[in-house]
């Protein structure tokens, strides 16, 4: 007995020597688009973080798995997200053939994409980067985590304030005992009119992409022939024109995406089969069918000139991992449906409030074999994700991106977009780093410092497309468009629509009198009194400025005067009578109304 203590004694002191503790504020887990970011802005806002990446890339599905064509988020140059974007247009701005238009789709090598992440992470402070090291566990440890990781053979435990789950597929979250829903919301769940009338538990085709480059016309690359290879699976391409299908995801350097739908490299996916007991095999039956695409194009399509490149490293040239379109999203403590998308200013909740990332990305809903309804959705406009969408409900201090998302189907079909998760990421980053930074949970977040600390990090709340961030304004226009006293202009362009401004156009009494008489007790005294009319004037402001600040109305017009032009750069003649612009409105409100400063819960509604 005494023996067998001894060694249980042995034991326990060997195991504690074996495993390290590594305590940091943050662990990110998932190298993605969005972990990355996450990664950065927590480190960029000064608390210690630790980004563990089973694999040795970062940048996720769009440099791991391949999808290296960005659309989303074009007009809107949010933050990292501009960032990257601007070293990798600086990498190839000498390359032949690359478009530098302002807001062309992003084309880069995959390579390329992963190792300008690579190098914006090596630059920060505070930021611990761990590749190629698996995660084995995570549990609960107070009101922070504790995460269990594989490193040089053995197992470490770091122990964190603040656990983001990252990955494309959520699978943190899921040990951790978070509740999930997936496929389509039914319309008496979401209340959106869109949705099916009953849930449909199907999910989006993943496709596992292949990058191609064209070796010359004497080049034979093609590949041995791929277990199971059968030509009919390829039939629907029987027939077209598959060299300007190649040529259409061109890549710099000769090098092309093939990302294609139908029969081709997109296949029909499900909870079963990206479950953790089967995704291993699901996985490589995937990887054949690609690899029996590119053989069909090399032999049946006459394009043996375009092979597979080496820049994956993996046994069969491919993408270590899909593009994955939807998987599982997470209860959070708020879920963000499609008409906070499409009637934001009108709701009972005004998510648009505690926006932490703005989108543009395209709906698009992807279904090989025909099982997922196809949904119609109208001109789709550039939107604001709200905070509580990343925080899971229930769980302290556990975050969430990618997949994992909360938002209904419908809004998933755009959210999973790369560089809107890039964008997200950031947000999120924000979130943790306020969490860390004042030793506090997700129960009690401050909604307008964390926007506050995105703002100073050139992040977007609102999709203004007309106010760059080199406009002196924009911090002012940013903060003002988040209260909803200024409502964005949407501006319809086929199935897609853009969110203005329109710094120039004069303001209504009626747009910005309910939301005043909402944030100022006595601004509904103050429109009995002056009975304004419809064309907000400058002189209205003054006096509302005058009354709010309880200021002398004479010295504030005659400073004003003084300073329209010289102070406040205003294009236009300081005149009473003239009708206020959204510009001079939107400065003068954020200096001397300071909206706000008007704390906000999760759901957007005003905190007295």
């Amino acid at each position: 007995m005494i023996k067998k203590l001894l060694f249980c004694i042995l034991l326990s002191g060997f195991t504690m020597a074996y495993a390290d503790t590594i305590k940091t504020d943050v662990v990110v887990v998932g190298g993605s688009a969005s972990g990355v970011a996450a990664a950065l802005q927590c480190a960029r806002s000064k608390v210690k973080t630790i980004l563990v990446e089973p694999g040795p890339w970062l940048g996720g599905e769009m440099t791991s798995g391949g999808m290296c064509i960005l659309e989303g988020n074009r007009n809107l140059p949010s933050g990292i997200w501009c960032e990257f974007r601007k070293q990798v247009r600086e990498y190839y701005k000498k390359t032949p053939g690359f478009d530098t238009t302002l807001n062309a789709p992003l084309r880069f090598e995959p390579y390329t994409g992963a190792a300008i992440l690579r190098k914006m992470t090596d630059t920060v402070k505070n930021l611990t980067l761990k590749l190629k090291t698996p995660w084995t566990s995570v549990k609960k440890n107070g009101t922070g985590w504790e995460l269990s990781i594989t490193e040089n053979g053995k197992t470490n435990v770091i122990k964190a304030q603040v656990l983001i789950d990252a990955t494309e597929t959520g699978d943190v979250a899921t040990q951790a005992g978070v509740q999930f829903v997936s496929g389509f919301d039914s319309r008496q769940d979401t209340g959106e009119q869109l949705a099916p009338e009953k849930a449909i538990n199907e999910i989006q085709d993943i496709t596992w992409c292949a990058i191609v480059k064209d070796y010359g016309a004497a080049a034979d690359r093609t590949i041995v022939r791929p277990a199971g290879y059968q030509a009919e699976r390829y039939a629907c391409l029987k027939g077209k024109d598959l060299l300007r299908m190649v040529k259409g995801g061109r890549l710099p350097n000769d090098k092309y995406l093939i990302k294609w739908s139908e029969c081709a490299n997109s296949f029909t996916s499900g909870l079963d089969s990206l479950n953790l007991k089967h995704r291993e095999q699901y996985y490589k039956e995937m990887r054949l069918r690609t690899l029996g695409l590119i053989y069909y194009l090399q032999t049946a399509g006459g394009l043996k000139n375009f092979g597979l490149t080496d820049e994956f490293s993996t046994p069969d040239q491919l993408p270590s991992i899909p593009y994955m379109r939807e998987y599982r999203r997470a209860k959070g403590m708020v879920r963000m449906v499609l008409d906070d998308i499409l009637n934001p200013y009108d709701r009972s909740s005004k998510l648009y409030r505690t926006s932490i990332a703005v989108g543009d990305a395209s709906p698009g809903q992807h279904y090989v074999a025909g099982n997922g309804p196809k949904t119609s959705y109208p001109p789709f406009p550039a939107y604001s994700i709200p905070l509580g969408a990343v925080v899971v409900k229930d769980f302290d201090n556990l975050l969430v991106t990618e997949k994992s998302l909360s938002v209904s189907h419908l809004v998933n079909a755009s959210t999973f977009y790369p560089s809107v998760q890039m964008v997200l990421g950031q947000g999120a980053g924000a979130v943790a780093a306020y969490l860390s930074f004042f030793k506090t949970t997700t129960k009690n977040l401050k909604v307008r410092v964390i926007q506050g600390e995105l703002l100073d990090f050139k992040g977007y709340l609102i999709p203004f497309c007309d106010i760059p961030q080199s406009a002196n304004a924009f911090r002012a226009i940013q903060q003002v468009g988040a209260t909803g006293l200024l409502r964005g202009v949407v501006h319809t362009d086929g199935k897609t629509a853009s969110v203005w401004f329109k710094p120039d156009s004069t303001v209504s009494t009626n747009e910005i009198k309910p939301v005043l008489t909402e944030i100022y007790t006595h601004a509904f005294l103050w429109f009995n009194k002056e009975k304004p009319a419809e064309q907000f004037t400058i002189g209205n402001m003054l006096s509302l400025i005058s009354d709010v600040t309880l200021s002398d109305p004479k010295p504030l017009q005659m400073n004003m005067a003084k300073q329209w032009q010289s102070v406040y750069k205003f294009n236009q003649a300081f005149d009473l009578k003239r009708p206020i612009t959204r510009l001079e409105f939107a400065i003068l409100a954020n200096k001397f109304l300071n909206p706000f400063a008007r704390t906000v819960d999760l759901s957007g509604r005003l905190i007295n």
